[in-house]
């Protein structure tokens, strides 16, 4: 099975000037970039609420936990949010309804929860637009891995991350460029 594309920079930058012509900029920026800077799944950023970003202060939690019922494992999953991604989330909530924390945090166009099946819809949609052959909702994932990786990041941390029980699934997720083996033949 082919797996899906990892993005680069530019790439990146690409998708996200592409969301903000969208009808639902703000949501789909936000969407792109949970799946990016947290590593989720598109069946866990749909079913993410409220309630597992926004603290009941009104701040943006630093991590959350996934119920069992939001993870592909069945196996309830710590999610830790960086300084940039609490940022843009915090700038998504400052346009939405946050009354409840049970309600979705992204919601399709007629007002419900996304499945996941809707969200890997809405991630094709916008790959589609901007002409990015080979990604998927899993994109962003590997991305996210990937950049990790690049940056010394340890297999061990990033299976943690990424919920994975063998290390050999995340060793898969971590795509190779020449850039990196460049700076690596440097280190020698």
């Amino acid at each position: 099975m082919k797996q899906a594309k990892t993005l680069n920079e530019r790439e990146l930058k690409i998708v996200l000037a592409h969301c903000g012509t969208r009808r639902h900029g703000a949501r789909d920026r936000a969407i792109v970039l949970v799946s990016f800077y947290a590593g989720l799944r598109a069946k866990e950023i749909a079913a993410l609420s409220i309630g597992n970003v926004l603290a009941e202060n009104g701040e943006i939690r630093e991590e959350c936990v996934l119920t069992p019922s939001q993870t592909k494992g069945r196996k309830a999953r710590r999610i830790f949010f960086s300084t940039k991604l609490r940022k843009e989330l915090a700038g998504y909530l400052s346009k939405i309804d946050t009354e409840n924390a049970i309600n979705p945090l992204f919601e399709t166009q007629k007002v419900t929860r996304f499945s996941a099946n809707t969200m890997c819809q809405l991630f094709l949609d916008i790959y589609c637009q901007c002409g990015i052959d080979g990604a998927s909702s899993h994109s962003g994932r590997r991305s996210f891995i990937t950049n990790l990786a690049s940056k010394g990041v340890s297999v061990r941390v990033l299976a943690e991350l990424a919920s994975h029980a063998n290390l050999a699934t995340t060793q898969r997720y971590i795509d190779v460029n020449d850039n990196q083996m460049r700076q690596a033949i440097e280190l020698s």
